[in-house]
């Protein structure tokens, strides 16, 4: 077996996951409304998981889009206070689907809410850890997003990337897995660049490879790569390996746990300098 096939045989033994799914993931390009073939299919891959003894923790988008068709906006909303109106209407919609679908398969879903300044508060943080700790030991099934209808811009997290990296390290997980509409991490963009290398297996986010996300002149950059790399930074820093691959079908998730070579793998290798709070304070986050 070699280096990588090896790197790839150990995520069988990871004990606690979080998975990132992005609202295009479960939402239907046509109407914003949600796919929901695709979400059962995500659902009966958590609880597959669960089954296997893991812990699993979600980290899921797409309380405004399901706010939006709620309340018929045939447009993005733009003003913060229909943002976060979209946002109240919809958690709640979008935890009562996946309440029923995690109880049709004997699990139970869980809401957490987030925001950006009740995790740099020493003691909000140290109880959110707990809550999480319970409810893991319970057998629920976390389910993450930003606390929208409350946030301002200066105490967002900034996107969902980030936050589910910062999960991972309250957590202490052992692997995040980033679902979103691209296969990996690539030399460049394979969209216009067809020289493009796929990135299999990346062992150390060092300054070069972000500077790669960070190149405005590349979709490598502007589609969204730089806060998946600055995820990746947190994550492995905190010990925990991270994936980035593609959340067109959520099957990937079990091929993904079977050491498949699916999407690109970042090694973890925990930071003794790492610390939480100073990625909290982080005013580019």
């Amino acid at each position: 077996m070699n280096t990588k096939e090896h790197l790839r045989e150990g995520l069988k033994d990871k004990k606690r996951i979080v998975i990132k799914i992005g609202s295009s993931s479960i939402t239907h390009p046509e109407t914003g409304a949600l796919n929901l073939i695709k979400l059962e299919i995500l659902v009966r891959e958590i609880c597959d998981l669960k089954n296997r003894g893991k812990d699993v923790i979600l980290v899921s988008s797409g309380a405004i889009a399901v706010g939006r068709q709620a309340v018929g906006f045939h447009h993005r909303p733009e003003k913060v206070s229909e943002k976060q109106a979209c946002a109240a209407i919809g958690q709640a919609q979008l935890l009562m689907i996946y309440q029923k679908l995690f109880s049709e398969y004997g699990h139970q879903a869980a809401q957490i809410l987030m925001t950006k300044n009740t995790m740099l508060d020493h003691l909000s943080r140290k109880n959110a850890t707990n809550t999480f700790e319970e409810l893991l030991k319970m057998g629920a099934i976390p389910i993450v997003n930003e606390n929208d209808t409350v946030s301002t811009y200066e105490i967002k997290f900034g996107d969902n990337d980030t936050l589910s990296a910062i999960v991972a390290a309250l957590t202490h997980a052992d692997l995040l897995i980033l679902l979103s509409d691209i296969n990996g991490l690539y030399t460049d963009d394979p969209r216009k660049n067809p020289q493009a290398e796929f990135i299999d297996i990346v062992e150390e986010v060092d300054d070069r490879l972000m500077q790669m996300g960070k190149d405005s002149s590349s979709d490598v950059g502007t589609g969204g790569m730089a806060t998946k790399l600055s995820a990746a930074r947190i994550a492995t820093a905190s010990g925990a390996d991270m994936i980035i691959a593609n959340g067109e079908d959520f099957h990937i998730l079990h091929r993904i746990i079977q050491g498949k070579p699916c999407g690109t793998l970042f090694c973890g290798k925990h930071d003794e300098n790492f610390y939480l709070i100073d990625v909290l304070e982080d005013e580019n986050l």
